[in-house]
Protein backbone atom coordinates (compact mmCIF):
# COMPACT_ATOMS: atom_id res chain seq x y z
CA UNK A 1 0.00 0.00 0.00
CA UNK A 2 2.81 2.43 1.00
CA UNK A 3 4.42 1.36 -2.33
CA UNK A 4 1.56 2.64 -4.44
CA UNK A 5 1.16 5.81 -2.40
CA UNK A 6 4.23 6.41 -3.26
CA UNK A 7 4.23 5.63 -6.78
CA UNK A 8 0.77 8.15 -6.99
CA UNK A 9 2.67 10.48 -5.08
CA UNK A 10 5.46 10.61 -7.76
CA UNK A 11 3.11 10.53 -10.64
CA UNK A 12 1.18 13.71 -9.62
CA UNK A 13 4.35 15.17 -8.85
CA UNK A 14 5.58 14.06 -12.26
CA UNK A 15 2.72 15.43 -14.00
CA UNK A 16 2.50 18.94 -11.66
CA UNK A 17 6.55 19.58 -13.21
CA UNK A 18 5.50 18.38 -16.67
CA UNK A 19 2.66 21.24 -16.16
CA UNK A 20 4.91 23.71 -14.71
CA UNK A 21 7.72 23.33 -17.07
CA UNK A 22 5.01 23.67 -20.18
CA UNK A 23 3.55 26.91 -18.88
CA UNK A 24 7.34 28.18 -17.59
CA UNK A 25 8.43 28.02 -21.70
CA UNK A 26 8.08 31.26 -23.37
CA UNK A 27 5.25 31.21 -25.84
CA UNK A 28 5.74 32.39 -29.76
CA UNK A 29 4.23 34.42 -31.40
CA UNK A 30 4.14 35.59 -35.37
CA UNK A 31 4.14 39.07 -36.37
CA UNK A 32 3.91 39.66 -40.11
CA UNK A 33 4.27 42.96 -41.59
CA UNK A 34 0.96 43.92 -42.80
CA UNK A 35 -0.98 47.33 -42.84
CA UNK A 36 -2.44 46.59 -39.77
CA UNK A 37 0.95 45.97 -37.88
CA UNK A 38 3.58 48.59 -38.75
CA UNK A 39 4.20 52.21 -37.49
CA UNK A 40 5.10 54.04 -40.71
CA UNK A 41 8.45 56.22 -39.91
CA UNK A 42 7.92 57.03 -35.94
CA UNK A 43 8.15 55.97 -32.23
CA UNK A 44 5.45 57.25 -30.10
CA UNK A 45 4.28 56.72 -26.52
CA UNK A 46 0.91 57.22 -27.86
CA UNK A 47 0.73 54.36 -30.53
CA UNK A 48 -1.44 51.49 -30.34
CA UNK A 49 0.16 48.11 -29.93
CA UNK A 50 -0.27 45.24 -32.61
CA UNK A 51 0.65 42.96 -29.86
CA UNK A 52 0.49 41.64 -26.58
CA UNK A 53 3.27 39.63 -25.16
CA UNK A 54 4.31 38.16 -21.41
CA UNK A 55 7.98 39.16 -20.47
CA UNK A 56 10.20 36.74 -22.00
CA UNK A 57 8.13 35.54 -25.04
CA UNK A 58 9.70 34.99 -28.58
CA UNK A 59 8.60 37.22 -31.43
CA UNK A 60 8.82 35.73 -34.73
CA UNK A 61 8.34 39.03 -36.75
CA UNK A 62 8.73 39.83 -40.19
CA UNK A 63 10.55 43.42 -41.76
CA UNK A 64 9.77 45.47 -44.96
CA UNK A 65 12.70 47.24 -46.11
CA UNK A 66 12.57 50.93 -46.76
CA UNK A 67 11.84 51.68 -50.00
CA UNK A 68 8.67 51.80 -52.38
CA UNK A 69 7.74 49.42 -55.16
CA UNK A 70 8.28 52.26 -57.53
CA UNK A 71 11.58 53.12 -56.20
CA UNK A 72 12.77 49.55 -56.16
CA UNK A 73 11.23 49.17 -60.25
CA UNK A 74 13.43 52.14 -61.16
CA UNK A 75 16.53 50.38 -60.29
CA UNK A 76 15.59 47.56 -61.66
CA UNK A 77 13.82 45.02 -59.92
CA UNK A 78 10.96 43.21 -61.90
CA UNK A 79 7.30 44.00 -60.52
CA UNK A 80 6.88 40.35 -60.16
CA UNK A 81 10.35 40.31 -57.71
CA UNK A 82 8.77 42.99 -55.57
CA UNK A 83 7.38 41.66 -52.25
CA UNK A 84 3.43 41.93 -52.41
CA UNK A 85 3.38 42.95 -48.82
CA UNK A 86 5.63 45.80 -49.38
CA UNK A 87 2.98 47.14 -51.97
CA UNK A 88 0.12 46.43 -49.27
CA UNK A 89 1.68 48.43 -46.87
CA UNK A 90 3.00 51.43 -49.11
CA UNK A 91 -0.32 51.94 -51.18
CA UNK A 92 -2.31 51.24 -48.06
CA UNK A 93 -1.24 52.76 -44.77
CA UNK A 94 -1.93 56.42 -44.83
CA UNK A 95 -0.53 57.29 -41.73
CA UNK A 96 3.13 57.97 -42.38
CA UNK A 97 6.18 59.89 -40.93
CA UNK A 98 7.50 61.71 -39.86
CA UNK A 99 10.48 59.18 -40.70
CA UNK A 100 10.30 56.74 -43.83
CA UNK A 101 11.24 53.67 -41.82
CA UNK A 102 8.61 50.66 -41.95
CA UNK A 103 8.36 49.79 -38.65
CA UNK A 104 6.59 45.85 -37.30
CA UNK A 105 4.89 46.90 -34.43
CA UNK A 106 4.84 48.36 -31.78
CA UNK A 107 4.91 45.46 -29.48
CA UNK A 108 3.63 45.56 -25.77
CA UNK A 109 4.97 43.47 -23.45
CA UNK A 110 4.10 42.86 -20.13
CA UNK A 111 4.74 44.19 -16.80
CA UNK A 112 7.50 46.99 -18.71
CA UNK A 113 7.26 49.97 -16.54
CA UNK A 114 9.84 53.34 -16.64
CA UNK A 115 13.16 52.60 -15.09
CA UNK A 116 13.11 49.20 -16.46
CA UNK A 117 15.04 47.53 -19.33
CA UNK A 118 13.91 45.98 -22.25
CA UNK A 119 15.95 42.83 -22.75
CA UNK A 120 16.22 42.20 -26.47
CA UNK A 121 17.77 39.16 -27.34
CA UNK A 122 17.99 38.13 -31.16
CA UNK A 123 18.07 34.51 -31.47
CA UNK A 124 18.04 34.49 -35.39
CA UNK A 125 17.55 36.50 -38.59
CA UNK A 126 17.03 35.41 -42.06
CA UNK A 127 17.51 37.28 -45.31
CA UNK A 128 13.48 37.12 -47.12
CA UNK A 129 14.50 38.11 -50.88
CA UNK A 130 17.71 37.69 -53.15
CA UNK A 131 18.39 41.16 -53.09
CA UNK A 132 18.92 44.59 -51.18
CA UNK A 133 19.93 48.07 -52.65
CA UNK A 134 22.27 50.90 -51.60
CA UNK A 135 21.10 54.34 -52.44
CA UNK A 136 23.46 57.67 -52.17
CA UNK A 137 23.47 60.40 -49.91
CA UNK A 138 24.99 60.76 -46.45
CA UNK A 139 27.98 62.26 -45.49
CA UNK A 140 29.63 63.23 -48.76
CA UNK A 141 26.63 63.16 -50.70
CA UNK A 142 29.25 65.04 -53.79
CA UNK A 143 29.82 61.87 -54.83
CA UNK A 144 26.77 60.68 -55.97
CA UNK A 145 24.90 60.57 -59.46
CA UNK A 146 21.27 61.17 -59.93
CA UNK A 147 19.72 58.12 -60.43
CA UNK A 148 18.33 55.25 -59.37
CA UNK A 149 19.69 53.08 -56.34
CA UNK A 150 22.07 50.43 -56.74
CA UNK A 151 20.36 46.49 -56.67
CA UNK A 152 22.42 43.96 -55.49
CA UNK A 153 21.60 40.33 -55.52
CA UNK A 154 22.10 38.54 -52.33
CA UNK A 155 22.77 34.46 -52.40
CA UNK A 156 21.30 33.26 -49.26
CA UNK A 157 22.84 29.89 -49.33
CA UNK A 158 26.49 31.15 -49.73
CA UNK A 159 25.90 34.49 -47.51
CA UNK A 160 27.10 36.76 -50.28
CA UNK A 161 26.25 39.95 -51.83
CA UNK A 162 27.32 40.44 -55.45
CA UNK A 163 28.42 44.29 -55.36
CA UNK A 164 30.55 44.18 -58.65
CA UNK A 165 32.04 41.87 -61.06
CA UNK A 166 34.73 40.31 -58.88
CA UNK A 167 33.68 42.33 -55.41
CA UNK A 168 31.57 40.25 -53.15
CA UNK A 169 30.35 41.08 -49.45
CA UNK A 170 30.23 39.09 -46.44
CA UNK A 171 26.42 38.93 -45.64
CA UNK A 172 25.54 39.88 -41.87
CA UNK A 173 22.01 40.52 -41.64
CA UNK A 174 21.04 42.95 -38.78
CA UNK A 175 17.98 45.04 -38.13
CA UNK A 176 18.76 48.74 -38.36
CA UNK A 177 15.78 49.79 -35.95
CA UNK A 178 15.23 48.10 -33.42
CA UNK A 179 13.61 50.55 -30.25
CA UNK A 180 10.94 51.62 -27.76
CA UNK A 181 8.63 54.46 -27.46
CA UNK A 182 10.56 57.49 -26.28
CA UNK A 183 9.04 59.10 -23.02
CA UNK A 184 5.30 60.78 -23.57
CA UNK A 185 7.22 64.79 -23.82
CA UNK A 186 9.03 64.22 -27.12
CA UNK A 187 6.09 63.58 -29.01
CA UNK A 188 5.85 61.21 -31.88
CA UNK A 189 9.51 60.89 -33.09
CA UNK A 190 11.08 60.20 -36.68
CA UNK A 191 12.31 56.97 -37.16
CA UNK A 192 15.86 58.67 -38.72
CA UNK A 193 17.56 59.50 -35.61
CA UNK A 194 18.25 57.03 -32.87
CA UNK A 195 18.21 58.11 -29.16
CA UNK A 196 17.50 56.97 -25.73
CA UNK A 197 14.80 54.93 -26.73
CA UNK A 198 17.41 53.16 -29.16
CA UNK A 199 15.36 53.43 -32.53
CA UNK A 200 17.65 53.73 -35.75
CA UNK A 201 21.14 52.52 -33.85
CA UNK A 202 22.09 51.11 -37.58
CA UNK A 203 24.73 49.25 -35.58
CA UNK A 204 26.18 46.59 -37.37
CA UNK A 205 27.24 44.67 -34.32
CA UNK A 206 23.77 43.77 -33.42
CA UNK A 207 23.41 40.08 -35.56
CA UNK A 208 22.17 36.98 -34.35
CA UNK A 209 23.52 36.16 -31.24
CA UNK A 210 23.58 39.34 -29.24
CA UNK A 211 21.32 40.99 -26.92
CA UNK A 212 20.35 44.73 -27.03
CA UNK A 213 19.03 46.41 -23.71
CA UNK A 214 16.84 49.53 -24.12
CA UNK A 215 15.63 51.86 -21.01
CA UNK A 216 11.90 51.56 -21.11
CA UNK A 217 10.19 54.99 -20.95
CA UNK A 218 5.96 54.02 -20.72
CA UNK A 219 3.99 51.27 -20.22
CA UNK A 220 4.62 48.23 -22.34
CA UNK A 221 7.78 49.31 -23.45
CA UNK A 222 5.86 49.71 -27.34
CA UNK A 223 8.71 48.18 -28.55
CA UNK A 224 9.30 48.27 -32.64
CA UNK A 225 11.69 46.72 -35.56
CA UNK A 226 12.75 47.41 -38.86
CA UNK A 227 15.15 48.72 -41.28
CA UNK A 228 16.65 45.28 -42.44
CA UNK A 229 20.51 45.11 -43.50
CA UNK A 230 22.14 42.48 -45.18
CA UNK A 231 25.67 44.10 -44.58
CA UNK A 232 26.92 47.45 -43.62
CA UNK A 233 30.40 49.08 -42.80
CA UNK A 234 30.66 50.90 -39.80
CA UNK A 235 29.50 54.79 -40.73
CA UNK A 236 27.24 53.47 -43.41
CA UNK A 237 28.41 56.84 -44.83
CA UNK A 238 26.32 57.33 -47.30
CA UNK A 239 23.29 56.42 -45.81
CA UNK A 240 22.47 53.23 -46.40
CA UNK A 241 23.42 49.95 -45.96
CA UNK A 242 22.06 46.76 -48.27
CA UNK A 243 18.97 47.60 -47.66
CA UNK A 244 16.76 44.42 -47.44
CA UNK A 245 13.75 42.67 -45.70
CA UNK A 246 14.56 40.14 -43.08
CA UNK A 247 12.41 38.04 -40.77
CA UNK A 248 14.15 37.26 -37.30
CA UNK A 249 13.18 35.56 -34.06
CA UNK A 250 13.10 37.75 -30.66
CA UNK A 251 12.90 37.69 -27.46
CA UNK A 252 12.02 40.48 -25.35
CA UNK A 253 12.47 40.15 -21.44
CA UNK A 254 11.52 42.94 -18.96
CA UNK A 255 14.71 43.64 -16.75
CA UNK A 256 13.55 45.00 -13.55
CA UNK A 257 16.11 46.94 -11.39
CA UNK A 258 18.15 47.67 -14.59
CA UNK A 259 18.09 51.46 -14.52
CA UNK A 260 19.66 52.27 -17.42
CA UNK A 261 20.42 56.06 -19.31
CA UNK A 262 21.16 54.81 -22.71
CA UNK A 263 20.67 51.59 -24.81
CA UNK A 264 23.45 48.78 -24.06
CA UNK A 265 24.61 45.51 -25.97
CA UNK A 266 25.89 42.64 -25.62
CA UNK A 267 28.03 40.09 -27.88
CA UNK A 268 30.05 36.92 -27.49
CA UNK A 269 32.78 38.59 -27.28
CA UNK A 270 32.16 42.00 -26.60
CA UNK A 271 30.07 44.51 -23.93
CA UNK A 272 29.21 47.56 -25.95
CA UNK A 273 28.05 50.85 -24.46
CA UNK A 274 26.49 53.64 -27.47
CA UNK A 275 25.80 57.11 -27.29
CA UNK A 276 23.88 59.78 -29.80
CA UNK A 277 23.46 63.06 -30.56
CA UNK A 278 23.87 66.20 -33.35
CA UNK A 279 27.79 66.54 -32.58
CA UNK A 280 30.10 63.64 -32.97
CA UNK A 281 32.38 64.98 -30.17
CA UNK A 282 29.33 64.59 -27.75
CA UNK A 283 28.08 61.14 -29.01
CA UNK A 284 31.55 60.11 -28.32
CA UNK A 285 31.92 61.33 -25.04
CA UNK A 286 28.55 59.76 -23.87
CA UNK A 287 29.23 56.11 -25.07
CA UNK A 288 33.05 56.55 -23.30
CA UNK A 289 30.98 57.49 -20.00
CA UNK A 290 28.60 54.68 -20.54
CA UNK A 291 31.60 52.32 -20.71
CA UNK A 292 33.10 53.91 -17.50
CA UNK A 293 29.88 53.71 -15.88
CA UNK A 294 29.48 49.94 -16.73
CA UNK A 295 32.94 48.65 -16.00
CA UNK A 296 32.77 50.76 -12.76
CA UNK A 297 29.45 48.71 -11.70
CA UNK A 298 29.67 45.61 -13.23
CA UNK A 299 33.72 44.75 -12.68
CA UNK A 300 34.17 46.20 -9.25
CA UNK A 301 36.40 49.28 -10.47
CA UNK A 302 36.68 52.96 -9.21
CA UNK A 303 35.98 55.85 -12.21
CA UNK A 304 39.81 56.11 -12.44
CA UNK A 305 40.61 52.49 -13.27
CA UNK A 306 36.71 51.92 -15.13
CA UNK A 307 38.27 54.60 -17.40
CA UNK A 308 42.10 53.99 -17.59
CA UNK A 309 40.80 49.93 -18.48
CA UNK A 310 37.96 51.98 -21.37
CA UNK A 311 41.36 53.74 -22.57
CA UNK A 312 43.91 50.38 -22.94
CA UNK A 313 41.50 47.99 -23.69
CA UNK A 314 37.97 49.57 -25.52
CA UNK A 315 37.54 50.75 -28.88
CA UNK A 316 35.77 53.45 -29.90
CA UNK A 317 33.66 53.09 -32.86
CA UNK A 318 31.66 55.30 -35.44
CA UNK A 319 28.14 53.49 -35.52
CA UNK A 320 26.82 55.78 -38.24
CA UNK A 321 27.33 59.29 -39.57
CA UNK A 322 23.67 60.24 -41.34
CA UNK A 323 20.77 59.91 -39.44
CA UNK A 324 20.04 63.32 -38.27
CA UNK A 325 22.11 62.09 -34.74
CA UNK A 326 25.56 60.35 -35.60
CA UNK A 327 25.99 57.29 -33.20
CA UNK A 328 29.40 56.14 -31.30
CA UNK A 329 29.67 52.61 -29.52
CA UNK A 330 32.24 51.34 -27.48
CA UNK A 331 33.37 47.43 -27.41
CA UNK A 332 35.24 46.19 -24.32
CA UNK A 333 36.29 42.92 -25.06
CA UNK A 334 35.47 40.24 -22.14
CA UNK A 335 38.36 38.78 -22.88
CA UNK A 336 40.33 40.83 -20.83
CA UNK A 337 38.24 40.36 -17.29
CA UNK A 338 39.54 37.08 -15.97
CA UNK A 339 40.47 36.01 -12.32
CA UNK A 340 43.01 38.43 -10.86
CA UNK A 341 45.20 38.35 -8.47
CA UNK A 342 43.98 38.86 -4.83
CA UNK A 343 46.86 41.82 -4.12
CA UNK A 344 45.80 43.79 -7.19
CA UNK A 345 42.96 45.27 -5.41
CA UNK A 346 40.17 44.73 -7.87
CA UNK A 347 37.64 42.58 -7.17
CA UNK A 348 36.44 39.37 -9.33
CA UNK A 349 34.24 39.73 -12.36
CA UNK A 350 31.06 39.54 -11.74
Amino acid sequence: MKLICTAAVIAILAATASVFTQKSKPNTHRLEATPQTVAYGYYWSEANPVLRIASGDIIDVDTLLTNTPRGLERAGVKPADVQQTLRNVVDTVTDKGPGGHILTGPVYVEGAEPGDALEVRILSIEISIPYGYNGCAGFLPENCKPGPARIIPIDRKKMIAAFAPGISIPVHPFFGSMGVAPPPAAGRVSSTPPGIHAGNLDNRELVAGTTLFIPVHVPGALFEIGDGHAAQGDGEVDQTAIETSLRGRLQLTVRKGMTLAWPRAETPTDYISMGTDEDLTKATKIAIQQMVDFVGETKGLDKLAAYQLTSVAANVVITQLVDQKVGVHVKMPKQVFTRRDPGSGVRDPK
